[in-house]
């Protein structure tokens, strides 16, 4: 099973600003030695050394995942990550001429590069849309009309099957499940299991004490997951401040990890106000919180886009 973030923040796209780029360039430029760029060699090394702050970025497209299995190409959510995961799709050698798309909920911020995506105007793509809420179609349809977009959902060339769920989905050998989450509106997990390996997906979820009971419900769902994608979009005083906001704090995604065995944490949903280094200061944070309270078998990651597990 491999899976690969194309969208990592929450609410609304955050693109880096041009001061946040020109703040990246003046801190590396600072750094800079005569020895650092007197031959290929040494450039690689200086860059290599820099914070991952710095080179690179987290990325600001809003949800959206890939995860494929040897059954089925699953793309989680459809925020504007989806619009750079259709050109990569395009270019595929493979051709893939089917997608299934799981929807955790329907916020705008998880719906919004559907229009983007151009698969979904290829006429041989075979699109299957999923959610346990029964308005999907109606909501994908009512953001792709005039005044607020040209072109209608029904102009898409893509031949589109709508599935409201009720039970868990097989495609072939790998199962996607769900389970509701604590967020408004409903927010639900989705559960990957190829028969190797399972994969949870729980973006927008404000965890609770429910969470963390070992009931026979749970420990189905939670139970002997070997990679975790969870919301962690705010500080514990930011969950404080904002409760019922339907968001988690990185420490309390840590417990919840801990308590259901999971070795693999991906700090995700990331606050558009955010910018890279109080991310990294975050992720640090949180491994920080780790060590302190003593926990053991969990590695702590930050979602970033482009980056890809291997299970």
């Amino acid at each position: 099973m491999q899976i690969r973030f194309w969208g990592v923040r929450g609410s609304l796209p955050a693109p880096p600003v041009p001061q946040q780029i020109k703040s990246k360039i003046s801190a590396i430029i600072e750094r800079i030695t005569p020895d650092d760029i007197k031959d290929p060699t040494s450039k690689e090394r200086f860059l290599s050394r820099l914070p991952p702050w710095l080179f690179g970025t987290v990325g600001g497209n809003t949800p959206c995942l890939e995860v494929r299995t040897h059954d089925a190409l699953i793309i989680f959510d459809a925020g504007t990550g989806i619009r750079e995961l259709g050109i990569a799709l395009s270019k595929d050698t493979q051709k893939p001429s089917e997608c299934h798309i799981f929807f955790s909920h329907l916020h705008w911020d998880h719906i919004q590069g559907l229009p983007f995506f151009g698969p979904a105007y290829n006429p041989s793509m075979e699109l299957h849309l999923y959610s346990p809420h029964e308005e999907l179609e109606t909501a994908l349809q009512h953001q792709m009309r005039p005044p607020s977009f040209p072109i209608t959902m029904e102009s898409m060339g893509a031949k589109k099957h709508f599935h409201h769920l009720t039970e868990p989905v097989i495609l072939g050998n790998t199962t996607v499940s769900f389970k509701k989450m604590n967020h408004p509106g409903a927010s639900y997990a989705y559960l990957v299991d190829d028969g190797l390996h399972r994969f949870l997906y729980a973006t927008d979820t404000e965890l609770s004490a429910d969470d963390f009971q070992r009931t026979d419900e749970n420990a189905a769902f939670f139970g002997g997951v070997d990679a975790l994608v969870i919301d962690a979009q705010y500080t514990l005083g930011e969950a404080i401040e904002k409760y019922n906001w339907g968001h988690s704090a990185f420490s309390l995604a840590v417990d919840f990890a801990s308590n259901w065995g999971i070795a693999n944490l991906y700090l995700f949903h990331h606050d558009p106000t955010y910018d890279d280094k109080k991310l990294y200061n975050i992720l640090q944070n949180a491994r920080w919180y780790v060590e302190r309270m003593a926990i053991t078998g969990v590695q702590v990651h930050l979602a970033t886009e482009g980056l890809t597990i291997t299970l």
